[in-house]
């Protein structure tokens, strides 16, 4: 019998759903946003799927500690985007080096509101989902290569491994009075250091992970399974919500007639 899942004490509704499914979900929500730029169909998007957190056992603290380097990245890409933006209508603001019009900030709250919109489903299906359910469903259901599947599995098991590692380096550098005192350039040099000391660990881990999964005859062509990736009727409704808020987005944004194409030109 499949074994309920659980991460880290989390048995919310999602958890429990096949993850090719919330793959689907994701994908068409990704999909639709990346069609257009326009701040109403990433807004509509983007509520529904704060919506849907709590079905996964997730709080904005949460979320925020998970997921707060894409929320910066679209915050600053958004931000990027209104002041680089060619200008049109009023200006709202000019500083000289640069200025910030209606046209602009509308397209650099597009963009920043269609960042969160697509990076807040990765946060979500990553919060939710067993990396090895995940990797049960890529080999029985997707019928992914077994050696694509495994490397998936290893790197996201890896993902928290190397989070710990991090501190580690740190603390055993701050020990060594290494990156805990200087002006911002030799705390940046260290940083550098750090990162440097991080990816040759990772290395060494892949490598003697490699070895180790190879020896247990984790290549062969022969494979069983300790448990069996099945879909339920939780997946239909998963799927369904993901084409409804899709759907919903274009929509919403069509009725207001912001929709627009990211290849075409706005007017």
């Amino acid at each position: 019998m499949r074994q309920e899942l659980t991460l880290h004490g989390n048995t919310a509704l999602l958890t429990r759903a096949n993850p090719l499914a919330k793959f689907v979900a994701v994908f068409l929500i990704s999909m639709v946003l990346a069609l257009s730029i326009d701040w109403v169909s990433a807004s509509v998007a983007l509520l529904a799927e704060l919506a849907l957190f709590p079905l996964a056992g997730l709080t904005l603290r949460l979320v925020w500690q998970r997921g707060w380097p894409l929320i910066l990245a679209a915050a600053l890409g958004g931000w990027s985007t209104a002041i680089l933006s060619a200008d049109s209508g009023s200006v709202l603001l000019d500083v000289g080096v640069w200025s910030i019009s209606e046209g602009s900030l509308t397209l650099g709250l597009g963009f920043m509101l269609r960042g969160l919109a697509i990076a807040m489903p990765a946060v979500l299906l990553m919060s939710c989902t067993d990396p090895t359910d995940l990797a049960d469903a890529l080999a029985q259901k997707a019928r992914l290569p077994h050696r694509f599947v495994l490397g998936t599995l290893a790197a996201l098991r890896l993902v928290g491994l190397m989070a710990e590692e991090w501190q580690t380096i740190g603390m055993a550098r701050r020990a060594r009075g290494v990156g805990s005192h200087g002006n911002p350039m030799q705390r940046l040099r260290a940083t550098l250091g750090q990162s440097f000391g991080l990816l040759v660990q990772a290395i060494r881990r892949a490598s003697r992970l490699a070895v180790t999964m190879e020896a247990r005859g984790f290549g062969g062509n022969t494979r069983t399974w300790a448990r069996e990736s099945t879909y339920s009727v939780l997946d239909i409704w998963v799927v369904l919500g993901g084409v409804l808020i899709a759907a919903s987005a274009v929509l919403s944004a069509v009725s207001a007639g912001t929709w627009s194409f990211v290849w075409l030109s706005r007017n």
